[in-house]
């Protein structure tokens, strides 16, 4: 039976080369990614930030309304068709989008590190392991992934898949074992349960609020226990882990964890949640959390 680890864990991720929380606070952050520098809104960053001037690029001016949108403002040039950056050996473009993001999640890192560690050993045998992206996006844990076997990446996004499957040629890994699929993430599970599919590892990213392809509707508090349940129908005790991260929702992470206790209670190993965090660079650094999440491992 998995046993739940009452006690919150903080995965904390720290900056590399091409890219570094720089500072943050007064409800905002500057980061950089490559040569270019950019500040956005970050409700979570309540104190007062260490630097009294932040120089940018650009930054994201948030809507006025509580729905969201915005426009990106720029004080200096920056290219308009992306740059290239790189996490390991794993490289992928970086835009300005119309979402405030930036092609990919950094705080992520961490994320695709742990897993890594998880499918570094399997006992009694050299076997790749399959595992599944559900909400893959542009594709950069998708490639972390690939490099220890096949990977399915879905997304309901058609221009977030064509992207992953340029980060991956820009990668050099256009050959490795990716199942690129675009379609709603929910049906999509739903079908593989059908068709007796199992995976070694299940990732999913899902937002509050979504569209599918053909405009069907994802609202996280409605729909996420269904998908966790058939996303544990793709596991059994051979496999090796699910991780569910949730941005943005009034939500604990025991709560999570809570449904994944439940949904695992047959299978061995070990439920754990707790949140993501980014470390500023520099001596003192601060941690500015950025999601909560819930794990399950075997082993």
């Amino acid at each position: 039976m998995a046993e739940l680890a009452p006690d919150p864990l903080i995965l904390a991720g720290e900056g590399w080369h091409d890219y570094g929380l720089v500072d943050s606070g007064h409800g905002r952050k500057l980061e950089r990614y490559g040569p270019y520098r950019f500040v956005r809104p970050e409700p979570q960053a309540l104190w007062t930030p260490r630097v009294a001037q932040w120089d940018a690029h650009g930054e994201f001016v948030p809507g006025s309304d509580e729905d969201g949108g915005g426009r990106w403002r720029f004080d200096r040039p920056v290219p308009h068709d992306g740059w290239e950056l790189a996490w390991r050996d794993v490289r992928f473009t970086a835009q300005c989008t119309p979402f405030r993001h930036l092609g990919f999640f950094p705080d992520m890192a961490p994320v695709w590190d742990w897993m890594g560690g998880q499918l570094r050993f399997r006992e009694g045998g050299d076997a790749e392991f399959s595992t599944l992206n559900l909400f893959g996006y542009t594709g950069v844990g998708t490639l972390a992934l690939s490099g220890f076997g096949a990977v399915t990446h879905v997304d309901a996004s058609k221009k977030s898949v064509a992207q992953a499957r340029a980060n991956a040629a820009v990668s050099g890994m256009s050959e490795r074992p990716v199942r690129w699929i675009v379609d709603d993430a929910a049906r999509f599970t739903a079908r593989e349960v059908r068709r007796g599919r199992r995976y070694d590892g299940v990732i999913l990213d899902p937002p509050k609020f979504g569209r599918g392809p053909e405009g069907e509707v994802w609202r996280l508090e409605e729909h996420l226990p269904g998908l966790v349940a058939d996303c544990r129908k793709l596991l059994d005790a051979e496999s090796r882990f699910l991780f569910l991260t949730v941005y943005a929702v009034r939500m604990s992470s025991l709560a999570i964890a809570g449904l994944l206790a439940e949904l695992f209670a047959d299978l061995p190993g070990t439920i754990e949640h707790g949140e993501l965090a980014v470390r500023e660079e520099g001596a003192g650094g601060r941690l500015l959390p950025t999601a909560i999440f819930a794990r399950w491992r075997n082993g």
